[in-house]
């Protein structure tokens, strides 16, 4: 099955690409502390990541992949040389927010000197594990900020992509979005990004509209990517919630579109 979402970006001065319409290159990475990290599991073939709804580097998802290759630049590009946290939200629920920093977090990955951290932080619709065929069996986020003594790595697990790790959101609870302001979320974030140099850490929120988490989570992050259901979200719906995030954070929007 073909990945059929095709994605076009606008940065925050304006500019409208069509990601798909172009190829750009892999750019290297000074760090390298883990980018060569050993891989327990067996990769996932094409095929199934396809099945998946995954970019990958063959020929049959090529437009896609090059749609994710050109947001990855244009964050390097903000960023310079820097590892950096980013947040993927979309305006509004169902709109593809979580498609897109699933395989934004895979883009980053297709450059060997780089590793990708993907946290599911959108708690009212939790299936980046669904999505990826993670079995969250010793839980997620939740658990950990509610028991940081069990360590975060007891909560990382591998995704069969190269170089990708994923984060659960992890048990559900009442108000669970009130530990996004919480000194332990910070300080778990700080210590992901600081301990190695080749780690990009990104964040799947939740929608926008009607929750004050994307915003919350937005002061946690250094860059802000809005996703807008294309056909779906009508522009003043968009401008609305750009309107939530500091215009300096605001990397821009991906127009996602679902066939």
């Amino acid at each position: 099955m073909s990945i059929h979402d095709d994605s076009i970006f606008t940065d925050r001065r304006g500019e409208v690409i069509d990601a798909a319409s172009r190829r750009v290159e892999d750019r290297p990475s000074t760090g390298h502390s883990i980018a060569l990290m050993t891989e327990g599991g067996q990769a996932l073939a094409p095929l199934q990541l396809e099945q998946r709804r995954l970019i990958h580097r063959e020929d049959s998802v090529r437009r896609q992949s090059d749609a994710f290759r050109e947001i990855r630049t244009r964050l390097l590009g903000l960023a310079g040389s820097q590892n950096f946290i980013t947040l993927v939200v979309s305006v509004s629920p169902h709109s593809g927010g979580s498609f897109v920093a699933r395989n934004l977090a895979a883009a980053f990955a297709f450059d060997e000197t780089k590793t990708s951290l993907l946290i599911d932080c959108n708690l009212r619709y939790p299936n980046q594990h669904k999505a990826l065929g993670v079995d969250p069996a010793k839980g997620g986020l939740i658990d950990f900020l509610e028991h940081p003594i069990r360590g975060i790595k007891s909560v990382i697990y591998q995704t069969g992509i190269p170089r990708v790790r994923l984060v659960p959101a992890g048990t559900s609870r009442e108000n669970g979005g009130e530990f996004f302001s919480s000194f332990r979320m910070r300080a778990m974030l700080d210590s992901l990004r600081c301990r190695y140099t080749d780690r990009y850490l990104f964040l799947d929120g939740p929608a926008i509209k009607g929750s004050p988490d994307a915003r919350i989570l937005s002061d946690l992050a250094d860059f802000v990517v809005v996703v807008v259901g294309y056909g779906r979200d009508t522009p003043t719906a968009v401008n609305q919630a750009v309107a939530n995030f500091e215009p300096s954070k605001l990397a821009g929007v991906v127009f996602n579109q679902s066939a």
